[in-house]
């Protein structure tokens, strides 16, 4: 039964590298006994934030919590947690035994007792047989239970696993994911767990924490994680997803694809932009009849091994359909979605928004540059003011030196019919950008702004 205080409490921890920031304002409770996996792409903070729980790292501010007490400044060796790590990190002048014992020998505890532990946790981790061999001569998946061995051998409150399986090939990945989860549930102790692996947070997990660029984006069950994703990089992230443009038209009607669906959300307003997501999985497609409420043509059809996928050109949108039957390129098909089906999630934003100063008559300065405006007029040199640029105003090049600054592609997202693109520029502030160009993660652009796509919205002062 699990308490209803949490075991750890991480309260507005942030973690800086010089003027990079790794970890952005996270707050997170984990209740005791709980699997907890925290997810997201390479560079987004979570293996900064499990060191940060074991206390390989410091956080610059905030506070952890563990059982109640503060942590924030306990040296690892005093906190009541282990750690997997994804290179094992075992001693390879040691059998199996030694390995696993070596922490308790250090704390001086009693032959007998040493012998019963290890001699216990290599029976959890079902390798009994196994604790006179050489480290050298296991299997990585060997070596992977010699390590989770070491780590609850020492009876720990918490269990924090660092992509303990990225080493291992498919089946065994497969195979130790359910070992895993037998061991959590037989041991009763709470595991925190990094992955990048979105199958792998979702078979394991009890609740999930989704992370982009040092924030959490949001934090459920596996379930409420796929079915309701909160905004478009989690819907993207996890698993596949058709997300589209749509305009709520009140409540329980939205359109997208120029076609009106009834839907079950409620609460947007009328008339109101939103994102619309559609699992693959949850089209509907058949020959062409009056029940269609989508038609389209089948662009590509793939065999996955238990279903197909299909891409179908509805209105120039393209739609991913995922069905046990086939349909070949070339057929007009039909596309039913039901309304429990379509997810509604409210717009991060509309377009692009920068603080910005006056320089001139036609000029404002914002994202650390000079742009051309269309002339001002009323307003006072140097003025602080807001600024508006339409996502399909910004202009992106291929040679960095075309454009008035540079950046970075950091983020896709396909809209069906076009591309939305987070570009990091070179000022360390996103710029948003709508187009049909195709681009690539980490592609470095010059990034143009015309003068009448630039809006005067707001005087700050």
């Amino acid at each position: 039964m699990q308490e209803d205080k949490p075991i750890i409490e991480i309260s507005h921890i942030s973690k800086f590298f010089g003027e990079k920031t790794a970890l952005d304002n996270v707050t997170l409770n984990v209740k005791k006994g709980e699997f907890v996996t925290i997810l997201g792409p390479s560079g987004c903070g979570k293996t900064t934030l499990l060191r940060l729980i074991a206390g390989f790292q410091t956080a610059s501010e905030g506070i952890i919590r563990i059982s109640g007490e503060d942590v924030t400044l306990t040296p690892p060796y005093k906190r009541p947690v282990n750690t997997v790590f994804q290179k094992y990190a075992l001693f390879p002048h040691l059998n199996v035994y030694d390995n696993i014992a070596f922490g308790m020998k250090l704390k001086k505890i009693s032959r007998q007792m040493i012998e019963k532990k290890v001699k216990a946790a290599l029976k959890m981790v079902g390798m009994t047989d196994y604790e006179f061999r050489d480290v050298d001569s296991l299997s990585g998946g060997q070596q992977q239970r010699v390590a989770i061995a070491r780590a609850i051998v020492n009876e720990p409150e918490v269990l924090l696993l660092d992509e303990p399986l990225a080493a291992l090939d498919l089946k065994m990945r497969k195979d130790m994911q359910m070992e895993l989860k037998d061991m959590h549930k037989s041991l009763g102790i709470t595991f925190i767990y990094v992955t990048h692996d979105q199958e792998e947070a979702l078979t394991l997990s009890d609740t999930i924490v989704v992370m982009s660029e040092g924030k959490i984006q949001q934090i459920g069950t596996p379930t409420d994680i796929y079915n309701e994703p909160i905004n478009s990089f989690v819907a993207d992230f996890i698993g596949e997803s058709n997300i589209l443009n749509g305009m709520m038209i009140r409540d329980n009607l939205v359109r997208i694809c120029n076609t009106e669906f009834e839907c079950v959300d409620e609460g947007f307003g009328e008339n109101i932009p939103v994102d619309v997501v559609i699992r693959p999985e949850d089209l509907y497609i058949f020959p062409v009849s009056e029940k269609a409420q989508l038609i389209g043509t089948v662009q590509t059809s793939i065999f996955k091994g238990v279903h197909y996928e299909m891409t179908v050109l509805c209105n120039r949108y393209e739609i991913v359909v995922q069905d046990y039957h086939s349909f070949e390129v070339g057929t007009k098909v039909g596309l039913l979605v039901k309304p429990f089906d379509i997810h509604i999630m409210k717009k991060e934003r509309i377009c692009n928004t920068f603080e910005a100063r006056i320089l001139d008559t036609n000029h404002v300065e914002f994202l650390g540059c000079s742009f051309e405006c269309i002339p001002i007029t009323g307003l006072q040199l140097d003025s602080k003011i807001i600024v508006e640029v339409d996502f399909d105003k910004v202009i992106l090049q291929d040679n960095e030196e075309d454009g008035i600054l540079t950046g970075e592609v950091k983020f896709i997202l396909y809209k069906g019919d076009h591309y939305h693109l987070t570009v990091l520029s070179d000022w360390d502030e996103n710029v948003f950008v709508d187009t049909n160009d195709v681009w690539d993660d980490g592609d470095r652009v010059g990034i143009t702004i015309l003068p009448d796509a630039i809006r005067i919205v707001e005087i700050i002062d």
